[in-house]
């Protein structure tokens, strides 16, 4: 059996849809913007403090607030990990 030899050509084309996907991944993420702010606006706390209280106590919250938190926790690290490169 022959061993397939892949070129650097090829890798290189690869690697741009694989950055596309990524950021796609976001979009397709979000599906109702603004709704996790909204929830820690009515309480009147920041979405970080409500964020902090769902994931310490997520049996307390719907699935849906407990997503939107993990979401947040992502977003927020992906946000800051890209700010440290810059």
């Amino acid at each position: 059996m022959a061993k397939k030899k892949v070129t650097k050509k090829k890798e290189a084309e690869k690697q741009p849809e694989k950055k596309k996907e990524k950021k796609e991944w976001i979009g397709d993420a979000i599906e109702r913007p603004g709704t996790f702010t909204a929830k820690a606006k009515k309480k009147g706390i920041t979405s970080a403090q409500l964020q902090e209280n769902v994931l310490s106590n997520p049996d307390k919250y719907d699935k849906k607030t407990v997503k939107q938190a993990n979401l947040r926790k992502t977003l927020v690290g992906v946000n800051n990990k890209k700010k440290s490169k810059e």
